[in-house]
């Protein structure tokens, strides 16, 4: 039901989003005349690699400088960047990858290899599934950016403060997905776009239903702030933050 779901609702979503998706590959296009789209390696289920198409939010080869995780005042992000990541309109090429079977409608983000070198036995359980457009902590983590805005180092601040909770959120996913949890999860990321309080009540909400532990249920919160901590899998933290 999941991949039928998944090849319908890509197919209509993707023509659905075109007056959408088509002018904001022109405004892309016409900040500096470079491609609009970023295309980059990522991992899908069992770790095969696919090339993942998103809008270009940034500078041309910016990825190039070694810095994976972005951060809110990143220089990188060009004007119209600014807007297309604020609406997520970054991600609406993905569909592409959920009709095509790269990806699927919910389920954990997908990888760069870079991202997955230091994964535990545990996180590497996270392949089991095809990696989604949204999940648990696409909605938690939505302001991600800004949780790095002042970071020194944001990829060894990804890792100790966001990364533990989206690899114990994506493999709570896998052990309690549903049909009914997708359609949730969606919703609520559409929420999410509007209103991020009302989201992350939504998600809050739904972890406990779930009989998710405190850990997560707080977490999904996220009124407090965040600590380092260590991935699952670990029982101690591994590394200082900077």
């Amino acid at each position: 039901m999941k991949r039928a779901f998944d090849i319908i609702f890509s197919f209509l979503g993707m023509i659905i989003i075109s007056p959408v998706l088509i002018p904001a590959i022109v405004a892309v296009w016409l900040q500096d005349f470079n491609s609009p789209f970023y295309v980059s390696t990522r991992l899908g289920k069992n770790g095969r690699e696919f090339k993942m198409v998103k809008l270009r939010s940034m500078k041309v080869d910016a990825d190039k400088i070694g810095v994976f995780s972005t951060t809110s005042n990143d220089p990188r992000v060009t004007r119209v960047g600014k807007i297309v990541r604020k609406y997520k309109l970054d991600e609406l090429p993905q569909g592409w990858h959920v009709f095509n079977g790269d990806m699927s409608f919910v389920g954990p983000r997908p990888q760069i290899p870079y991202g997955v070198k230091d994964y535990t036995e545990k996180e590497k359980e996270l392949f089991k599934v095809r990696p989604g457009i949204t999940d648990f902590s696409s909605i938690i983590f939505a302001d991600e950016s800004d949780v790095l805005k002042n970071s020194k180092d944001p990829n060894v601040d990804y890792d100790l403060l966001i990364r533990p909770w989206k690899s114990r959120l994506g493999l709570f996913y896998i052990d309690k997905q549903s049909f009914i949890l997708d359609i949730v999860l969606m919703a609520l990321t559409l929420v999410g776009i509007f209103s991020r309080e009302s989201a992350l009540k939504g998600g809050a909400y739904i972890l406990s239903k779930l009989d998710a532990n405190q850990d997560l249920i707080q977490i999904s919160k996220r009124d407090q702030p965040l600590q380092p901590h260590s991935p699952p899998g670990l029982t101690e933290t591994s590394h200082s933050a900077n």
